[in-house]
């Protein structure tokens, strides 16, 4: 046990502390005063720290662990959306139609159907609506659904019309709009195309987010999160009222996360004006990455690829590389450290190679290697990548953020749109073996912001009824130790927060959470049947399950 002069305000008895701290990996019991854990030890020493104030919790034996951060999370755009249609759960194609005639049905005559969550790749039918089905289920309301990946929106011809889209309507830059067998446009928007839609769409008072922001922050801390990385979506434009609002709600006292906010791309050269860098603000809100795309996604079969799909051409880069190696130059040069979105293994080549010339570059130029950003750059996803191109990136001062959850949503679109190429997405084994850091994220509202669905679906690669039978490329499986160090440690180490967070250890930030069960030894399946029934933050009790 390590001493401190603190006298703990708050100490937990009688539990299982796996603490991820190598010089003390287990434990009985912990003492904290203030925002900081003061004593990790055995059961009768720390009890002896206590005073007349102290509150005491009996774990009961319960797993103990050091909260977790997710770093890849679209908060704003989940928050708010958990008020419109959640379609997560929608397992036909036809029930997809039901849920939009529902809500027509509920609605005034005029107001707009949102939603997002569904996945065509797992429905019998095997494909997207169109704006034909969309206009018998609503005829009289604007309806904009978007894919579970954010790549992909179906709207309907209210919204079509709304937005100005017409049969002589251009492709945005970097958008495809989808059009039938006359050239008229489908309802199927990819990429940047849908934002033509959003734009018109009427934004949320600030009150109105705030107030969903902050039911989510309640949320995450009934799933164990404490940290997460504010990730903007392509086009950025959600990226003032989110930050306005994280700021208001850090002003007012309420923001019990550890939050990093990335800048979208298109806002890279407005942040370096006003002399911003990565890193600036304070242990609750602090400016992340800059968020730059190299390509699309597999789903709507824009993902970059260096062979076709197997229904489909080569994808597509979003933006010249010349052009996202220029800017990426200029962030990292200026203070940013960047994180750039790359699914096809032509996207992950060439970013390999992109973060080769630019460490080149750093060790020609003597001012560069003091002057670099606070955090290290990160590629997003990183889901097809050959292993060459790994072997490559292994040898790169780059880390990896990789999305468990997304991979089991993309079993069956993987297997139809790449066949055997598969063995070559998700990789999470590969990547540890070659010593990439890796952090997991949930790419929330793409799936399930919880921490122990990511946990489960790296550990196991299988779906939560079990299938495929041993894993869907089981040599890829990593340790559930392996995993929770993505969602703890390595974060802490990766934002350079490794004395403050992600470990149980005497003088760091109280931030940990408590299971029902002990996730290190029950069967893997039934990780995803866990609870969470104590979250501290800071030293405060912010989530206690009824069973406590």
């Amino acid at each position: 046990m390590t001493n401190h002069p603190a006298a703990p305000g708050l100490i937990l008895l009688n539990g299982d502390f796996r603490t991820l701290d190598p010089l003390k990996p287990r434990a009985r019991a912990v003492a904290i005063a203030g925002n900081r854990i003061v004593a990790v030890g055995r059961n009768d020493t720390i009890k002896s720290m206590a005073h007349g104030q102290t509150e005491f919790i009996d774990l009961n034996g319960r797993l103990a662990l050091p909260g977790m951060t997710d770093s890849h999370f679209h908060f704003y755009d989940w928050a708010l959306g958990r008020r419109n249609l959640v379609l997560t759960d929608v397992r036909s194609f036809g029930e997809l139609i039901e849920r939009v005639a529902a809500a027509a049905r509920e609605k005034p005559r005029g107001s707009w159907i949102l939603g997002q969550g569904w996945n065509e790749a797992d429905w019998p039918e095997n494909r997207i609506p169109t704006k034909r089905e969309l206009d018998a289920a609503a005829p009289n309301h604007p309806v904009m659904l978007w894919r579970c990946d954010l790549h992909l929106a179906v709207v309907n011809s209210r919204a079509l019309e709304l937005a100005g889209i017409r049969e002589d309507t251009p492709d945005p830059p970097e958008g495809v709009i989808g059009r039938d067998e006359h050239g008229s446009p489908d309802g199927i928007l990819r990429e940047m195309a849908p934002n033509l839609v959003k734009s018109v769409i009427a934004e949320p008072s600030e009150e109105e987010t705030v107030e969903a922001m902050c039911e989510g922050i309640s949320a995450l801390h009934g799933m164990g999160l404490t940290g997460l990385n504010d990730v903007r979506i392509p086009g950025g434009i959600e990226w003032v009222p989110a930050f306005r609002s994280w700021q208001r709600i850090r002003a007012a006292g309420g923001l019990d996360l550890r939050c990093w906010a990335s800048i979208p791309c298109e806002r890279l050269n407005d942040a370096i004006a006003l002399g911003l860098r990565t890193g600036f603000g304070d242990d609750r809100l602090r400016i992340g990455h800059v968020k730059f795309f190299a390509d699309g996604g597999m789903g709507a079969r824009t993902a970059w690829m260096i062979d076709p799909y197997l229904d489909a051409g080569l994808g597509m880069p979003l933006a010249p590389m010349e052009e996202l190696i220029a800017a990426v130059d200029r962030a990292d040069q200026a203070g940013f450290a960047v994180m750039i979105h790359a699914i096809g293994e032509r996207a992950n080549r060439e970013l390999t190679t992109l973060f080769e010339s630019l460490e080149h570059k750093r060790s020609q130029t003597p001012c560069r290697k003091t002057a670099r950003p606070l955090l290290r750059h990160r590629i997003e996803h990183v889901q097809m990548i050959r292993p060459q191109d790994l072997e490559r990136l292994a040898r790169l001062d780059v880390v990896a953020c990789v999305q468990p959850h997304n991979m089991i949503l993309d079993i069956n679109m993987i297997d139809k749109c790449v066949g055997a190429r598969g063995k070559w997405t998700y990789s999470f084994r590969a990547m540890l073996d070659a010593g990439i850091p890796l952090l997991l994220g949930s790419d929330c509202p793409v799936a399930s912001p919880s921490p122990l669905v990511a946990i489960h679906a790296a550990v196991t690669r299988q779906r939560e009824d079990g299938t495929p039978p041993g894993g869907w490329y089981a040599q890829h499986r990593i340790s559930v130790a392996e995993a929770v160090q993505a969602l703890t440690t390595t974060p802490a180490r990766a934002y350079g927060l490794q004395d403050e967070l992600g470990s149980i250890t005497p003088g760091k930030k109280a931030d940990l959470i408590v299971l029902d069960r002990d996730i290190f030894t029950i069967d893997p399946a039934e990780i995803l049947h866990a609870q969470v029934d104590l979250t501290i933050f800071d030293g405060r009790i912010v989530h206690r399950s009824a069973r406590f």
